[in-house]
């Protein structure tokens, strides 16, 4: 899939719940003494052998290709600076990196947002990695970055994201006043109710993906009813919706959660790409779709090549050629270099007078 449409299609479902690979039964578990450490090589910072009893680790994992690890790591590199004189040492474990050769420079990149210590994997008796397999799979993690914290004692005493990880309770461990047990009943909690969503949502995949809308409907109604604090699903029920050629219905939720969120600029631009390239919409369908990506545009200060693109398309699906192939050819020009491509045949479609093809 062009990379520009796998962005816009991330873009339209970001009020799925993902279905993601479910954990499998964890063998690590907060508390248990933390595995070895095993590397092939040191990128930055002297080399640590083993846990030793007079600092506390933050095990850190992370790949060059993760956006949020890419977030994520500044943060770190602060706590780092914090408490690195209270016994603090930080470890960026870099895993699942396809080519490990561009880690180096990467880190050099980043420069003085990254002064941590960083290594790589070891693959020679693993293809997905010691560190991977040991840390992250036993622990029943799949997702980066996640972070590791080990105590005094040289066992697990927090996992997490590490923007999660609060100063609060980093300084407990350090002064060895953490209630581990305490916490790892917490997480057991945490770890539970995360597989009730993986399988709901796996569930909820699965019925958008064979388009059975009936059970789409009661699986996503399972969802919200198990988050009610959680994201609004607007974009997957009208998704739901337009599958049972309900457009009137369609209509209705999407006017109703646009003027909820006028200002949500990727809200209204996921309901107004759901409307025009779903087959059939009818015209008031698509003069809604113009009105939400008109809104979009405004938020995003016409800045956004996906809210451009998403305007021209309901412009031109509403007769206004003109003001289609202006929008496209703004795209076109505050789009990123590997999207642009993919604009510019979309643009020259909409000159020649030609929907362009898309997936739905």
């Amino acid at each position: 899939m062009n990379r520009f449409l796998l962005l816009r299609a991330l873009a339209v479902l970001a009020g799925i719940l993902t279905a993601g690979r479910p954990a499998l039964g964890a063998t690590l578990h907060i508390g248990d003494p933390a595995p070895p450490l095993q590397f092939s090589q040191w990128v930055q910072g002297d080399p640590v052998p083993t846990f030793d009893d007079q600092h506390v680790y933050i095990v850190e994992f992370w790949a060059t290709w993760c956006g949020p690890c890419k977030v994520s790591i500044p943060h770190l590199n602060e706590v780092w600076r914090k408490f690195k004189d209270h016994d603090l040492v930080v470890i960026g474990a870099d895993v699942s990196e396809s080519d490990e050769s561009g880690v180096p420079a990467f880190v050099k990149k980043m420069g003085d947002k990254m002064t941590y210590r960083v290594a790589l994997d070891d693959k020679s008796q693993d293809k997905d990695g010691a560190m991977a397999v040991h840390w992250m799979q036993a622990a029943g993690q799949n997702g980066i970055p996640t972070a590791f914290v080990v105590n005094r004692q040289g066992r697990i005493a927090w996992i997490g994201h590490p923007l999660a990880l609060q100063e609060s309770v980093l300084a407990q461990i350090l002064a060895n006043q953490f209630d581990v047990a305490a916490y790892a009943q917490q997480f057991a909690r945490q770890q539970q109710a995360q597989e009730q969503r993986q399988a709901l949502s796996q569930k909820l995949h699965q019925a958008l993906t064979e388009k059975n809308w009936e059970a789409a409907d009661a699986a996503l109604t399972e969802v919200e009813n198990s988050q009610p604090e959680g994201p609004n699903y607007q974009i997957t029920r009208l998704q739901i919706l337009l599958g049972r050629k309900d457009y009137a219905g369609a209509c209705k939720l999407a006017e109703s959660a646009s003027e909820a969120h006028p200002e949500n600029a990727s809200l209204q631009n996921g309901l107004a790409w759901m409307l025009v390239v779903t087959k059939g919409v009818d015209p008031r369908g698509l003069a809604v779709a113009e009105k939400l990506a008109t809104r979009a545009n405004t938020a995003a200060q016409g800045k956004d090549s996906q809210v451009l693109d998403t305007l021209a398309r309901a412009q031109f699906l509403n007769g206004h050629t003109n003001e289609a192939v202006a929008s496209e050819r703004k795209a076109v020009e505050v789009a990123p270099e590997e999207a642009k491509t993919y604009l510019k045949r979309i643009l020259t479609d909409y000159q020649v007078g030609i929907l362009p093809e898309v997936s739905e």
